[in-house]
């Protein structure tokens, strides 16, 4: 899911690095504010999780990839906007170290991965598992399914924003300049390929942490 330098137009970039600042500030607020102490290492260890499971990206058609990222879980221990921090750092050290997203792109890739899909999978998972034990499976279920619908969700925007392109940046002639697929092309391709494989690995890794995490350290989940 990774959007590479060249395939978003500088004005779709410019926009989401505007949409992100914001967040990013926000999100630093609020953190700072309400996770404890003895959170921050989870914080850190939440990054790093999320950094290792998206380095095993697989090239899929559009010029992007596929994978889990980790953030739905990050969030249902910490919070969204803690989910925010961790996962975002997580993109920039693989835009700057690794070449892994480009870093025109880099907003765009925080907005998807680091924004939508931890809020999404967290209030689904909030939602899901309302007055649930702590120990229930459903708390299991509810997990898992917020992992898979945040993937999608953070892949179908993927989708959209390579789809304008042709749209919003194009010679007189009609060429693309930047990503060449429209929308007919690039949101089958996204959704198809994260709704059919990489949607249900983000769901069972999240499903089996949490299940792990409810037998070792159930207040890590209350």
């Amino acid at each position: 899911m990774h959007i590479p330098d060249g395939y978003l137009g500088p004005a779709t970039c410019g926009f989401f690095y505007a949409v992100m600042l914001p967040i990013w500030a926000v999100a630093s607020k609020i953190v700072k504010k309400t996770l404890k102490t003895k959170q921050v290492p989870m914080l850190a260890v939440g990054a790093a999780f999320s950094f290792v499971i998206m380095m095993f990206n697989v090239p899929i058609p559009g010029g992007t990839t596929g994978h889990a990222v980790g953030g739905v879980l990050v969030a249902i221990l910490l919070g969204p906007w803690a989910a925010c921090i961790a996962i975002t750092v997580a993109l920039v050290i693989q835009a700057f170290l690794f070449g892994d997203g480009g870093l025109t792109a880099l907003g765009a890739n925080c907005f998807n991965m680091a924004f939508v899909m931890p809020f999404a999978g967290y209030y689904i998972y909030k939602t899901l598992s309302y007055h649930a034990p702590f120990d229930s499976n459903r708390r299991v279920i509810a997990a898992g399914v917020a992992g898979y619908i945040g993937l999608n969700v953070a892949a179908f925007l993927t989708g959209i924003e390579f789809g304008l392109q042709p749209l919003l940046h194009h010679t007189a002639s009609g060429q693309a300049l930047y990503c060449p697929y429209g929308l007919k092309v690039a949101i089958p391709i996204m959704a198809g390929q994260h709704l059919l494989i990489f949607g249900w690995v983000e769901a069972i890794v999240t499903a089996l942490v949490v299940k792990f995490l409810q037998r070792q350290d159930p207040a890590l989940i209350a």
